[in-house]
């Protein structure tokens, strides 16, 4: 039998080896699993915004006005670019240092029942000093290839230490 340890250490325990400012390079791509929005989500969302307009929690109401199914709320679509739902804070490790500005645009409607296609692109880095900001092209897909959101995230990360 393997010697197992007594005890671990939680801060040593990685998926990945920390890539530094200086190790990015523009036009890579981080995806984000798909994730289909179903009514638990719309609830879920409802429950921690509070939002409750009925074009997103009333069927009936959404029907009456011309809407095919529950119309998800902006801010619903826009969460699905967080990059923690993907490998990228992974791979930033230790030389993550904040989560700097997000901004975003809504291109089309997205439903109920519809499945989302999130990704991160590497659209700039800007060196400092000791730190560099990253900025992420963020764009959402349906189902059906069509461009649901296009944005944008910026990460202030370290350089590699000397």
């Amino acid at each position: 039998m393997a010697d197992t340890p007594d005890r671990i250490d939680p801060m040593s325990l990685r998926l990945c080896e920390t890539r530094w400012f200086e190790d990015y390079e523009v036009g890579e791509v981080f995806y984000i699993p798909s994730r289909t929005m179903t009514d638990a989500l719309f609830s879920a969302f409802q429950l921690a915004s509070g939002d409750n307009h009925p074009i997103h929690y009333d069927r009936h109401w959404c029907a009456a006005h011309g809407h095919r199914e529950l119309l998800a709320h902006g801010y619903q679509v826009v969460i699905q670019t967080c990059a923690g739902a993907g490998q990228l804070p992974h791979v930033m490790g230790d030389a993550l240092v904040a989560f700097l500005e997000q901004g975003s645009k809504f291109l089309g409607a997205v439903y109920a029942g519809d499945t989302l296609y999130p990704q991160l692109k590497i659209s700039e880095l800007k060196p400092g000093r000791t730190t560099g900001v990253m900025t992420c092209e963020a764009t959402v897909w349906n189902q059906d290839g069509t461009k649901v959101l296009e944005g944008f995230h910026k990460y202030l990360l370290k350089k590699r230490p000397a």
